[in-house]
């Protein structure tokens, strides 16, 4: 499981929470490692711009984390996206023939933020196109929390449960077809695309590089999975993308 020595033709993907990232009970309260912007602006330069986070958090969170270090982000797991040169994509075809019907969005909304209000330690997090039931800090409520986003499936969403959380996201969503979108895009186009995640939700990533023919990197401890590499938490991932400089240019 050991992570291949980075190489110029990389194009590098990674995954914000619980990747590059470590935890913490409410998604407003994490605190990036000191240095990090510093060392994702390294590698980004190193791999000639071919660098992008993707993640469930809306994009614009990740640029209040991470500023300017990271040109090319797919945030909602690919619903929002935009490219290395700063332009957004449009949303994916599947998003706009899903679209939910009148209604259906505030009832989602209202529902799952009742079910937080209900329940200390739920987190309710509304990302405008997909809404989440954040349970870290109440494990014992991921039962609740997985029956009350099941309920609400639909034409329009349907159900991404993670380790800590329980999602609708819009239908044919997923990080996979966000990173195929970056590799046929400048400059990821025609290198080689690795992928470090930590989640079942990351596991659309890790299948999508696969078939490419590239890296796929679990971040964490050791479970069942697609990733063919693994780091054993978020530090050595840290420290891992600390050494992408040097690593490309011998």
């Amino acid at each position: 499981m050991n992570v291949p020595r980075p190489r110029p033709d990389w194009a590098l993907f990674l995954d914000f929470d619980g990747t590059i990232v470590d935890f913490a009970p409410r998604p407003d309260a994490i605190r990036p490692a000191p240095g990090l912007v510093s060392v994702l602006g390294g590698a980004a330069q190193a791999l000639g711009g071919a660098l992008a986070v993707v993640t469930g958090r809306p994009v614009h969170e990740i640029d209040h984390w991470l500023g300017s270090s990271v040109a090319a982000v797919a945030g909602i797991h690919g619903a929002e996206r935009r490219r290395a040169d700063g332009r957004l994509a449009s949303a994916p075809s599947s998003i706009r023939l899903a679209a939910p019907p009148p209604g259906e969005v505030a009832r989602v909304r209202a529902r799952l933020a009742e079910v937080a209000d209900a329940h200390a330690g739920v987190v309710f997090e509304d990302k405008g196109c997909a809404f989440v039931l954040h349970f870290r800090a109440a494990p014992e409520r991921r039962r609740t929390c997985m029956e009350a986003v099941k309920a609400l499936e639909s034409a329009a969403f349907e159900v991404l449960a993670g380790a800590s959380v329980a999602e609708l996201r819009p239908r044919g969503v997923h990080k996979g077809a966000a990173i195929e979108a970056f590799m046929d895009e400048p400059p990821f186009a025609g290198r080689t695309p690795a992928f470090v995640g930590d989640d079942v939700t990351d596991e659309d990533g890790f299948r999508a590089v696969n078939e490419m023919g590239g890296v796929s990197v679990l971040a964490g401890p050791a479970r069942a999975t697609g990733a063919r590499h693994r780091l054993p938490d978020v530090a050595s991932v840290v420290d891992w993308l600390r050494g992408i400089p040097e690593a490309v240019a011998s």
